[in-house]
């Protein structure tokens, strides 16, 4: 009894907390939303875990270029085999019992690409060898080989270098398409926050009409009763009030699904209650559009992936150039050798063993191959130049484009806000005339859907020029508001070691 007492101690609280939480309702601001977005957004984490592989795999080529240690043992190897032996022109058996192991340093020398490695093969044998109607030869020793070799090819591009090279580019390409992604989410956090918050604001708009028709309805039906005015008028103002209301439905609807769409992009339950904080107000801000143009093809995360993408062609380049193309290797070797059938004397006569191997590789005839891949090597690198140069001048007409944009939406705002004070001027003039009875119902309608109209669009407008703003600096990685330069590389999070 006492356990199930303690039991439902635990639950009774759990329970609330999940009636509590499923209605809850987040207050959010647009950085709150931003913050959100990057801890959560499906695109953005895989992404990061693209770029955690690529680190993965950079961090193990960098390790390679390391000292290599190995250890190969053979503990055992028995063969028994029958030769015939031409020079003595007999038949002969070989019994072979033996116990190996090697041990081996080996260390990449990324300047020259060579290999140097330092091996020791010890090992114990007994061998026996028997001649058809002769003697039986049997021989046990230990025996010790050391030695130090070098590998370096010639007349070739560094392989070593030239791996750690492309490895290190594609991390880098997905450290930059990581910063993209995040830059490309801001943006569509910003108009997502924006939108739901333009619906929040027509809605507050709706219900300012709501509250101003149901006056309305009252004065004249007030006036209705005490025979001061017609009844038409009444039909007009419950036409009027029955519009609000219907205005108002539509403004609800709206917002909910405006919320709908943000909480999908933000990766927040259907059923959690939102509401968007923002404090919108049209504050010019100086933008210098050679600044803006410099920045931009200085920054751009695009043209530094064509950066990178050039680079891979150069290095592609270089391999196709060793295509059917004279090269060689050199090999060098010296150690010692020793032998005996004493552990402690196995280097009492040792044998030098020096070694040295010099190979070359001429091509003679190929039929064209390597000049035809060299030629569509180069007109890969011209397209790219031209692709370049192209995608500059896109970013310099985007630029502009959006300069003038943010130049006629100030001009925009300033007119959109005389408008709502002469809106709002006209339709307090009015409203006077109508509780008057000076103007019919359908006359103070007109004064108030424009007076909501003139509002609604002052609003849209400023909200257009936020966006224009957030265009601009995604645009030129610069933050004009704050005089700053943008560096999305910098805001990458730290990838686990």
């Amino acid at each position: 009894m006492l356990r199930l007492k303690n039991k439902w101690m635990w639950i009774v609280p759990f329970v609330c907390f999940l009636s509590v939480n499923v209605n809850a309702q987040i207050s959010m601001t647009l950085d709150d939303a931003l913050s959100y977005s990057i801890e959560n957004s499906p695109e953005l984490k895989t992404a990061l875990m693209n770029l955690r592989r690529y680190e993965f795999s950079l961090n193990a080529q960098r390790a390679s270029l390391k000292s290599r240690f190995s250890l190969t043992l053979n503990p055992v190897s028995y063969s028994r085999n029958r030769y015939f032996e031409n020079r003595l022109s007999e038949w002969y058996t070989n019994e072979s019992f033996s116990s190996t192991g090697t041990f081996s340093i080996s260390q990449p020398i990324i300047w020259t690409g060579a290999t140097v490695s330092l091996n020791n093969r010890f090992g114990w044998q007994n061998n026996m060898s028997s001649i058809t109607g002769g003697v039986d030869n049997d021989n046990r020793a230990f025996s010790n080989d050391l030695y130090l070799s070098v590998t370096q090819p010639l007349f070739r591009y560094n392989q070593i270098k030239l791996d750690l090279k492309s490895i290190e580019l594609d991390y880098e390409n997905a450290l930059i398409n990581y910063a993209l992604r995040r830059l490309n989410l801001e943006n569509s956090i910003t108009n997502q926050f924006y939108s739901v918050y333009i619906a929040q604001n027509n809605l507050e708009i709706s219900r300012a009409e709501l509250n101003d028709a149901e006056a309305n309805y009252n004065i004249i039906k007030n006036k209705v009763d005490a025979d001061l005015s017609t009844k038409d008028e009444l039909y007009q103002a419950e036409l009027n009030l029955a519009t609000a209301r219907s205005t108002l439905d539509n403004r609800i609807v709206s917002l909910e699904n405006a919320k709908d769409d943000f909480k999908k992009i933000l990766g927040i339950g259907l059923d959690t209650n939102i509401e968007i904080i923002a404090q919108v107000s049209a504050q010019p801000v100086s933008v210098d559009l050679g600044k803006a143009i410099a920045n931009a093809l200085s920054s751009r995360l695009e043209l530094k992936q064509r950066e990178i993408s050039r680079t891979e062609l150069d290095l592609q380049m270089k391999q196709i150039k060793e295509t059917n193309s004279f090269n060689g290797e050199l090999s060098l070797s010296v150690g010692i050798t020793g032998d005996n059938e004493r552990l402690g004397d196995i280097y009492k006569t040792p044998t030098n063993n020096p070694r040295v191997a010099l190979s070359f590789n001429i091509p003679i005839f190929d039929w064209g191959e390597r000049k035809a891949r060299i030629k569509a090597q180069e007109i890969a690198i011209e397209m790219h130049n031209l692709e370049t140069d192209e995608e500059k001048k896109a970013i310099e007409i985007a630029i502009r484009k959006s300069y003038r944009n943010l130049n006629n939406l100030l001009t925009q705002i300033s007119i959109a806000e005389k408008s709502v004070k002469n809106a709002q001027l006209t339709y307090d003039l009015n409203a006077e005339r109508y509780r008057n009875g000076e103007l019919t119902g359908m006359e103070m309608n007109q004064f108030q859907t424009q007076l909501s109209n003139k509002k609604m669009s002052y609003v849209s407008t400023i909200i257009d020029y936020k966006k224009e703003l957030l265009n601009l600096k995604i645009l030129t990685l610069y933050d004009f508001e704050n005089d700053k330069a943008i560096i999305p590389l910098s805001v990458v999070p730290t990838t686990e070691k």
